[in-house]
């Protein structure tokens, strides 16, 4: 495809396609440049390189999370609302979990979620500084939630490369842990659990301390009111 048939939106939407499949390391314009049947010198031609790609598509994807309004819906309702939103992007999206470590994410579509948060917890009562506090720790708790399904992407991809065989390595990898977890009381313990899976967290552990986070902030909320 030359370069004057191609568009930025078409190579972003591409991108994060890429990103979606391959992970920040499998973004190169080359392979981009494949799948947009086209020389990665037109790539080139709209976006200046990697990290200008990987900005416009962490930015795009902002836009997917929708945005309740807490005059409508109460601040609690439109704050679970909007972390479970960002909890789900991350799932769709697990690069991005990645590049908000590596990369410096800003753009219109992030500035509207930054700006919607500060809202709901303005609307709770928060004022200055500690509503930049709230929206922080509740935007921090969602990342943290989202690492686990992002890192074993992540290592599905390098240990299915290059001819690896992942699910024999994991199960591997997991009768090794359980070795070790068998000298630990507590681990042993639950060892045999059918609900117990090898590095995952117990069932509806993010709506449990989503909600546990909510009730500690508007326990502030009354404190200040004092």
């Amino acid at each position: 495809m030359p370069r004057d048939t191609l568009t930025k939106e078409q190579i972003v939407r591409t991108a994060i396609d890429l990103l979606d499949a391959e992970g920040l390391e499998g973004l190169n314009m080359r392979a981009l440049g494949k799948r947009l049947d086209s020389a990665a010198t037109a790539v080139y031609w709209h976006v200046k390189n990697k990290d200008n790609l990987v900005l416009l598509a962490g930015d795009q994807v902002w836009q997917e999370i929708e945005l309740p309004d807490p005059a409508a819906v109460g601040w609690r309702t439109a704050a679970a609302r909007t972390a479970t939103g960002l909890l789900a992007l991350f799932g769709r999206h697990p690069w991005l979990v990645q590049a908000l470590g590596t990369h410096l994410l800003y753009g219109p579509g992030k500035a509207r979620y930054d700006d919607h948060s500060l809202a709901v917890y303005e609307s709770a009562g928060f004022t200055a500084a500690a509503a930049d506090r709230a929206a922080a720790t509740v935007f921090t708790f969602v990342l943290g939630s989202a690492l686990g399904d992002a890192a074993n992407a992540s290592l599905a991809r390098r240990l299915g490369g290059a001819g690896g065989d992942a699910e024999e390595r994991t199960r591997q990898a997991v009768a090794e842990a359980r070795k070790v977890a068998e000298g630990f009381p507590r681990l042993r313990a639950r060892l045999d659990d059918p609900a117990a899976e090898y590095n995952a967290s117990p069932e509806r552990t993010f709506e449990f301390g989503l909600r546990a986070l909510l009730d500690g902030l508007e326990s502030e909320l009354r404190a200040s009111a004092v």
